[in-house]
């Protein structure tokens, strides 16, 4: 593509120069492509621009910086100074792309719990009910089950419209796709053409980014302000869906859902969700609200999964199918790896729930979840993650303590941190006299639960859901919660 074009709308001079690929990573510099290089939160572009140079780009946009003198450039490169770069790489992508999310129906998904499964069941519906959905999260993203691996739950800015180019290549008519607070702060995802987004709750986590429960809410808000959204499905049984609603921007037309005695707002909202029961097969619930009645059956377990499946809902309704299409596409969805995942029962065996709730708040709901569907007793365990929020770990304490009958505390992804001192923040909120028992390497502590429990026992493995790896100072070995505890209820692989 012109490099000319790329510009365009900037007034910057720019000569008539043909680029091959764009990126921000020196590492993936190409010949002949454009290495846009602007100040991170830690570094800045220029400082690896040697590495862009080796690759034989042919051009870099820098912008400029107080800090660091203006660079110096080989015969064979083109440099470009673009005050704001940061700012425009999602208009710049969209350019190079070719403008992927405008040929897509995008649907943003954003909250601190259920973001996945939410995404995951909406693609799953739109797929069952005809359309060509694309999944783009933590789980990776792809057209249906196949899916690609994803380090981040939202990537960069040039990932992101990298790979909407390549679901629209492949025949997606659709895009569901988590954004997160960390996404949205960082304008990972500038440029993109949301049409719908879709809010399923708010609580704390993630302040060692965010600082603060309102500077977090603020990044969440970002996707319903300032995107240019036709449709927001709001979680209104939660107090930020329903301060929103009234924040909305003019021509945003709202669609509120709320988990029945749960809504904050004085009207009815416009789809309320009922549980009628729940046993071993799942969920069983009534749908109702100015968009008719249905009720349906899921394979879900949890109580809180309701506000999972209502927030799909709507964003079902959003797109124009009727509520009688959306409870019969959801009725036959799964959940995600990693999300409430029940392994096979295993005669004699404890029932095993792997499960990603790694803040207080999703450790609560699923432990009540697993206590509604367990007949024993419950074993829960999990660790925190190392350079992450660490005032939430003795609450997470707190909660295995005071909800299920055996906690084993472990190690979670310590990273750069004295894997022992997260163990006793955990185990300080728990409380003296509570069932709690340490055991720091996380095979041994899986095993123990699941040799120790018996057949009516549930054991939820809590933390780290779908991941594959455990991040030790810096060092990433293959590690996953399902294989393990598979391994300990002796079933293959």
């Amino acid at each position: 593509m012109k490099l000319r074009m790329l510009m365009k709308g900037m007034n910057i001079e720019v000569p008539d120069l043909i680029v091959t690929d764009i990126t921000a990573h020196s590492s993936r510099s190409v010949s002949g492509g454009l290495f846009l290089a602007y100040a991170g939160d830690r570094h800045h572009g220029l400082e690896f621009i040697d590495e862009a140079f080796a690759a034989n780009v042919a051009a870099v946009a820098w912008e400029p910086s107080p800090q660091l003198a203006r660079p110096e450039f080989p015969d064979t490169v083109v440099g470009i100074a673009v005050p704001g770069l940061r700012e425009q790489i999602g208009t710049i992508a969209d350019q190079f792309f070719a403008a992927p999310s405008a040929a897509l129906n995008v649907t943003g998904i954003t909250g601190t719990n259920g973001k996945t499964t939410t995404a995951w069941l909406v693609a799953q519906a739109l797929n069952r009910l005809g359309c060509a959905s694309a999944y783009l999260g933590t789980l990776g993203y792809g057209i249906g089950s196949a899916l690609a691996p994803s380090a981040l739950t939202t990537p960069g800015c040039i990932a992101v419209h990298r790979r909407l180019r390549a679901l629209v290549d492949a025949g997606a008519s659709d895009a569901i796709m988590e954004v997160s607070s960390h996404g949205l702060h960082q304008g990972r995802t500038d440029g993109v053409r949301f049409r719908t987004a879709a809010l399923t709750n708010l609580s704390r986590d993630h302040l060692d980014y965010h600082r603060t429960l309102t500077a977090y809410a603020e990044a969440k808000a970002r996707l319903f302000l300032e995107t240019g959204i036709e449709t927001a499905v709001l979680n209104v049984g939660d107090a930020f869906g329903q301060a929103l609603l009234g924040r909305l921007p003019a021509g945003v037309n709202a669609i509120t859902v709320s988990v029945a005695g749960t809504s904050k707002v004085e009207t009815a909202p416009d789809l309320t969700a009922e549980l009628l029961g729940s046993g071993p097969d799942g969920l069983r619930f009534k749908l109702s609200g100015r968009f008719g009645q249905a009720k349906l059956s899921s394979r879900l377990w949890g109580r809180f999964n309701l506000e999972n499946l209502v927030v799909a809902t709507g964003v079902l309704l959003a797109q124009e199918f009727s509520l009688t299409q959306a409870a019969t596409a959801l009725a036959g969805c799964i959940a995600p790896p990693g999300r409430m995942q029940t392994l096979e029962q295993v005669p004699g065996q404890p029932t095993v729930v792997v499960d990603f709730a790694h803040t207080p708040d999703g450790l609560r709901k699923a432990l009540a979840a697993v206590k509604e569907h367990c007949r024993g007793y419950v074993w829960c365990v999990f660790g925190c993650g190392g350079n992450r929020d660490s005032g939430k770990r003795g609450d997470m304490g707190a909660v295995a303590a005071a909800i299920a009958d055996h906690t084993i505390v472990t190690d979670d992804n310590p990273r750069d941190e004295n894997p022992s001192a997260i163990i006793r923040e955990i185990v300080g909120g728990t409380g003296s006299g509570a069932a709690v028992e340490v055991v720091r390497d996380r095979a041994a502590a899986i095993h123990a639960a699941v040799e120790r429990a018996a057949a009516k026992d549930v054991v939820l493995i809590a933390g780290k859901g779908s991941e594959t790896l455990q991040i030790t100072k810096g060092k990433a070995r293959e590690f996953s919660d399902e294989v393990v505890a598979r391994a300990a209820l002796g079933l293959a692989e």
